[in-house]
């Protein structure tokens, strides 16, 4: 979370979640837009040497990225509009906390067979690690 959309943002977002989430070279993916900071060199560069394939949206075709508008909508919803911060970082934190300990652990999703999305990434590297 920041005050600017350059490619340093989405770096370091992306070298947090290698860091946190389990990432399996050249069969994790990144989607995202079209974005300059998307589509940079420096970005480029961070994603391949992480072995992390990089996705675009096609020009526009908004149904490629319909599932990431889904969790921002859920996360206003659910948590931003419901909260007044007094800083940026209380909203990084506590929206940090909503999506790992609410959304991911805890909140069923029903294009998900209504368990949570920790449950089926467990479960997909499970079934990935045994093949």
């Amino acid at each position: 979370m920041a005050d600017h959309m350059r490619a340093t943002l989405v770096i370091e977002a992306l070298q947090r979640a290698a860091r946190n989430v389990s990432t399996v070279a050249g069969i994790t993916v990144f989607h995202a837009d079209r974005g300059a900071q998307y589509v940079s060199a420096e970005f480029a560069a961070v994603a391949a040497n992480l072995r992390i394939r990089r996705s675009a949206g096609r020009t526009g075709i908004c149904y490629d990225n319909a599932w990431a508008e889904s969790f921002n909508g859920t996360l206003k919803n659910e948590r931003v509009h419901r909260v007044q911060y007094p800083t940026r970082e209380d909203a990084r934190r506590d929206i940090t906390r909503y999506i790992e300990l609410r959304y991911n652990q805890i909140r069923l999703h029903s294009a998900l067979g209504y368990r949570t999305p920790n449950e089926v990434e467990s479960d997909w590297i499970n079934q990935h690690q045994a093949a």
